[in-house]
């Protein structure tokens, strides 16, 4: 609602028929609201459909019929409440409700609570904003919170992690004068004392009296519950440093601050204090300096959640559901070219969303990382990404993207649908890296789960399923895999040659292959790019739809595992990934289909022919290999050559055929600023396109002409 006078005088919306801008925004903004909706009552189903007794269970541990705050005595004798003594004071009187009522009542409680904080972040966004996205603001930010792991932990443990964060933004952004302002703020530091690092913000960014009304609640607040209760205000102040020896072991992984990090790289002792104590200092200085840089640029929003996650960085102990000042650091901008303006969004996403075991390997070398990765993202937002001012011509208009011409199909009678335009420029490393990585850990999930999680889930259907694609290649006399795995076996040095082709090249050749072209052949990539992953969608589709045995997994036919060895299929043993891995996902073969990828985009685009001689040996090798070691049936090979052939298609259907040299033209076509209008080259719509024509460059004749792309 911020840009209205976009949609024309008389109409905040603007009008249109079927198909117009304004109503692809409105049925896009439905669509928001209905997935946030269905979020809200999937968390409450999760939560409530859980056993007593598995879930609330930080709730149930304060307030229930054996809490901590039933009991005469202080707070912190069992070492199970870590709040502060006035949260005690809040959450005691909730200890007389009974339990059914109380989950009930809490759960949704803090639903209303996680609506109304996407809510005000939406309304807080940097000015200006086009009409799209003030629109689409607030269903994005409540799905995004939804599905955030801190709102999802808090939800699950029953914790008061929204409220001080929901403070903090209400006195920001909804209530009016400094003095409201900080008696919020101040109520948020008497539930979480690092909070109290706001206060220096306002001081610094000239809101002086909210600076004195948030100390001033601060303390008046600590110094109630200090008289109401001066054992355990004693306790929780002096004796555990502000809380910071209370709780589970600060060492754990569920601590993303710096004190956890430093004790995980095996620091103890003053040593480690000091460090610490160091490190939070330059944490707290950098950090400042920048929020009170961005507060002035105009950018609040943005500042507030770079001072948040300074308060996660230096805080003794901050737990999973402590965290959510990371994912509100998604609304800087960073990366001047539109091609990197991505990079920051995701990254934050992925990491408030996704476990850490899937944005990185299980591999020793990136432990450290891994296991630290939300106090990273949080260091990062308050030190060291470098955020846009809004003074910078790079703010609302990035150097456009580079896109390929429209192209006509090479065929008459295949259909396009031009989905999306090609891009000819080459992709965010950080990013294609980071989404590769993510991609393969959600397709070895799905994978994973086609048989219910476990290898034993789906032996029956997948035998019985290995069963009938045998009786076909016996009817087609294509049954060759049991004689080619004993001939094999029978000759030792083949035997290992074709283990090691088997085990070692499914991912190196593609990522070589991959990397090769993001160097060399940017535009190519992103084409063979697609169709890879079109490709690894559809085998996912037919593990899910058909798991199926390869032959070494069929008892009665007599096939000898080449890899593994003999195996007790009840307890089968493939060592470190018996557990992670579907053995029943045989068809389609995606052994060969990558293979056979790897091999079409080398005869495509190698120059020399060795090299493409080099690039169909490899899926021959491949055949060779998987029958051979018992791993595929040859049917299974025929259909990772159907799942590649369907994942080029696809391809070429949203995006029309790949960009040869004479496509590769720049037109800077990409959208404009939501907020800059355009002269010359067509009207800027409510979704922030260009209609009319367009300037194309034509590299052939070297010079700009006004077309339109038909």
């Amino acid at each position: 609602m911020a840009n209205v006078e976009h949609g024309g005088p008389g109409n905040a919306f603007g009008t249109g028929g079927p198909g117009t801008p304004t109503t692809r925004i409105g049925a896009v903004r439905v669509a928001l609201w209905l997935i946030a909706a269905v979020l809200a009552v999937r968390q409450a189903a999760v939560v409530l459909r859980t056993p007593k007794g598995e879930r609330l269970i930080d709730l149930e541990t304060w307030i229930g019929p054996d809490g901590v705050l039933h009991v005469n005595g202080s707070f912190y004798d069992a070492d199970k409440f870590t709040g502060t003594p006035f949260a005690g004071l809040v959450l005691k009187p909730f200890s007389r409700a009974a339990e059914q009522a109380l989950g009930w009542g809490w759960t949704f409680g803090t639903l209303i609570l996680v609506v109304i904080l996407g809510l005000v972040a939406a309304r807080a966004l940097p000015q200006p904003v086009s009409r799209r996205t003030s629109l689409l603001a607030a269903p994005v930010a409540i799905c995004l919170l939804m599905l955030s792991l801190p709102v999802r932990n808090t939800l699950y443990l029953g914790q008061t992690s929204i409220f001080p964060v929901l403070l903090v933004l209400l006195g920001c952004f909804a209530v009016r004068g400094e003095r409201a302002s900080g008696v919020l703020i101040g109520i948020g530091a008497a539930l979480q004392p690092t909070l109290l690092l706001f206060a220096a913000l306002f001081w610094f960014t000239g809101r002086r009296r909210a600076t004195a009304s948030t100390g001033a609640t601060f303390l008046a607040i600590t110094a109630l519950a200090w008289a109401a209760m001066p054992h355990d205000s004693w306790t929780y102040w002096i004796h555990h440093i502000a809380g910071a020896g209370l709780g589970a072991s600060p060492a754990g992984l569920a601590n993303q601050s710096l004190h956890g990090a430093l004790l995980r790289f095996g620091l103890e002792g003053p040593l480690e204090i000091g460090l610490y104590v160091a490190l939070g200092a330059v944490v707290v200085w950098f950090g400042l300096r920048r929020a009170v840089r961005y507060a002035k640029d105009g950018q609040l929003l943005l500042a507030v959640a770079i001072t948040g996650c300074v308060a996660v960085a230096v805080s003794p102990t901050t737990w999973q559901h402590q965290l959510l000042w990371v994912l509100l650091a998604v609304v800087g901008r960073a990366g001047k070219k539109q091609s990197d303006r991505y990079m920051w969004p995701v990254a934050v996403v992925l990491v408030s969303t996704l476990p850490a075991k899937m944005m990185l390997p299980n591999m020793p070398v990136v432990e450290p990382i891994r296991d630290n990765v939300v106090l990273i993202a949080a260091l990062a937002a308050a030190t060291v990404v470098p955020f846009l001012s809004r003074t910078d011509p790079r703010y609302q208009e990035p150097v456009p993207t580079d896109y390929a011409r429209p192209a006509p199909a090479r065929f008459s009678w295949v259909p396009l649908l031009p989905f999306w335009r090609r891009v000819t420029t080459r992709p965010n490393l950080l990013l294609e890296l980071l989404l590769i990585r993510v991609g393969y850990s959600a397709y070895q999930q799905a994978r994973l789960a086609a048989t219910g999680g476990t290898n034993s889930g789906g032996r029956a259907t997948a035998e019985h399923h290995g069963e009938q694609v045998h009786a076909i290649e016996q009817f087609l006399r294509i049954d060759i895999e049991h004689w080619v795995n004993h001939a094999v076996v029978k000759v030792s040095w083949l035997e290992e040659f074709f283990n090691f082709y088997y085990t070692s090249f499914h991912f190196v050749v593609p990522l070589t292959v991959l990397g090769v072209l993001y160097v060399r052949r940017p535009a190519d990539y992103r084409w063979a790019r697609s169709a890879l992953g079109f490709a690894t969608l559809l085998a996912l589709v037919g593990f899910w739809l058909y798991p199926l045995a390869p032959p070494r997994l069929m008892p009665e036919l007599g096939f000898i595992d080449t890899v593994h060895g003999v195996q007790d299929f009840t307890q089968p043993d493939y060592g470190t990934l018996t557990a992670l891995t579907n053995q029943y996902a045989a068809m389609p073969s995606l052994h060969f289909g990558w293979s056979l990828w790897c091999g079409v985009v080398i005869v495509m685009l190698a120059p020399k022919w060795w090299m493409k001689a080099l690039g169909l040996l490899h899926p021959l090798c491949t055949v060779a290999a998987i029958v051979a070691t018992g791993n595929h049936w040859v049917l299974d090979a025929v259909g990772g050559a159907a799942v590649v052939g369907a994942g080029f298609g696809i391809g070429y259907l949203l995006a029309g055929p790949r960009v040869g040299k004479n496509l590769r033209v720049a037109t800077g076509a990409e959208p404009v600023s939501d907020a800059q209008p355009v002269t010359g080259a067509g009207q800027v719509t409510d979704a922030g396109q260009v209609t009319g024509p367009k300037p194309v460059i034509d590299m052939t004749k070297g010079s700009a002409k006004d077309r339109t792309p038909s």
